[in-house]
């Protein structure tokens, strides 16, 4: 079996952004050489997630909406006595999770239709990053 890792470096300018890396994750896996396996996406902060879903704007602002109304920004967070101000974004984290496994048949993402993978921030605004690795044959 062989292995290729990756890592992507993001600075949002918001704090929530969401952003489509399906054209980046395909780009690893063709620099990969690998035609069969499994490729893991995964955040590398605990503020931060990776998801898999359709590209559609309507729905990416329902999730957003949907997280929001689960995890809501507010002051009183018990984690906010450290002297962060981030309470809600390592919730959001754990609804929408860190990583996603996608399958590779013929060198190719085997998705089904309209999904998509998404690089999901909720803590934004400083440098974070995401490793990709490409694991298979």
């Amino acid at each position: 079996m062989k292995f290729y890792t990756e890592y992507k470096w993001f600075h949002t300018k918001k704090r929530r952004e969401y952003i489509n890396i399906t054209s980046d994750v395909e780009d690893v896996l063709a620099k990969s050489g690998i035609r069969e396996g499994m490729i893991l996406v995964s955040a590398m902060h605990i503020t931060a997630g990776v998801y898999v879903n359709d590209a559609e704007s309507g729905l990416i602002q329902d999730i957003d909406d949907w997280l929001e109304q689960l995890a809501p920004f507010k002051h009183d967070y018990r984690h906010h006595r450290t002297g962060e101000d981030n309470g809600d974004a390592h919730l959001k984290s754990l609804l929408i999770h860190h990583e996603v496994m996608v399958p590779v048949t013929n060198g190719k993402l085997d998705f089904g239709p309209w999904q998509q993978i998404y690089y999901a921030e909720f803590d934004g605004m400083r440098r974070k990053r995401l490793i990709i690795k490409v694991m298979g044959e």
